[in-house]
């Protein structure tokens, strides 16, 4: 199958992020902090959409057109590494993501363990590698965050503090941070007020601005906005599995086996390097290794537990 060219691409799914970004309210999480100041101009005419590309898509984790800014150039490279098209599909939430996966609006996600695990259970979706980080290790952890100048210096401060979560179904902006608030013996009932943002950047925004005392995001972006003097760093998880690239179960072996390999081979930091651009903010910043089932079972049981079967969960 031959590469399309993208750069029409990149300007069509730019544009349908940046209306959407317009058109969205700012009431639940005030942007009055800027995390990523870069911005995009388009100018060209917008071509027709190849429907024939294999359909990408991904968890939110930055501001879309961040986040597109990601993908494209990955996607670029897949297709110079397969032969095969691809084009993005942006998605408004984790749970859509799971969704379109599923219904086979699109054949690859980049998605976090719960999202992966419920695309398993809910349609019989599959992986095929799972990101390293860093220090070139498959997992990540979560990063409960206080402004730099609130009282919170530990969990048990969080007691009567307001809290913001990332989307319901973020691993590291949800169900991590669960997990570490219940073992510091923080009910959701403890705290003055809680709420789920959407993603990291908006939950880093909530906290940056005040609106909420504390909240949980990715270690990559809670180390850079550390780093600048931003936010404090009240308390890391331990280290769970990172993000995954999922699959639609109608995929046929060959293209899953080709676009595989491509992932495997990629070389984040090294001989591909400039041809992704923002890639060391994802999870998966030294590419990406073999997935394990096996690697998923501590946080299937969280999911079971907070999301599946929330029996006694105050959310």
């Amino acid at each position: 199958m031959r590469i399309v060219c993208n750069q029409w691409l990149h300007r069509t799914v730019l544009c349908i992020v940046l209306i959407f970004a317009a058109g969205c309210s700012d009431e639940e999480v005030p942007k009055k902090v800027q995390i990523n100041a870069r911005s995009a101009t388009i100018t060209d005419p917008v071509p027709h959409i190849d429907d024939s590309s294999f359909k990408f898509s991904f968890d939110h984790r930055l501001s879309p057109k961040d986040d597109v800014r990601t993908y494209l150039p990955f996607l670029n490279y897949l297709q110079r590494h397969t032969g095969l098209s691809f084009s993005l599909r942006f998605t408004e939430s984790y749970e859509d993501n799971v969704d379109n996966l599923g219904r086979g609006l699109v054949q690859f996600a980049a998605m976090g363990p719960v999202n992966a695990i419920i695309a398993q259970k809910k349609y019989g979706a599959g992986c095929l590698v799972m990101g390293l980080n860093k220090d070139s290790k498959p997992e990540y952890r979560s990063v409960i965050v206080a402004g730099v100048e609130t009282s919170i210096n530990s969990l048990a401060d969080l007691a009567g503090k307001s809290f913001a979560f990332g989307d319901q179904y973020s691993t590291q902006g949800h169900v991590i941070a669960k997990k570490m608030l219940e073992d510091a013996g923080i009910a959701l009932q403890d705290l003055r007020g809680h709420v789920f943002t959407g993603s990291h950047a908006n939950t880093a925004r909530a906290v940056l601005n005040g609106n909420y005392d504390a909240g949980a995001i990715q270690d990559t972006l809670a180390e850079k906005l550390a780093m600048e003097g931003k936010i404090k760093i009240i308390k890391v998880s331990n280290p769970y599995p990172s993000s995954l690239i999922c699959h639609v179960k109608s995929v046929d072996p060959e293209v899953l086996k080709t676009v595989k390999n491509a992932l495997l081979d990629m070389d984040p930091t090294g001989v591909h390097r400039e041809l992704l651009v923002g890639w060391g903010r994802t999870e998966m910043p030294h590419g990406f290794t073999e997935f394990h089932q096996e690697s998923l079972d501590e946080i299937a049981v969280l999911v079971d537990r907070y999301l599946l079967n929330p029996s006694k969960d105050n959310r």
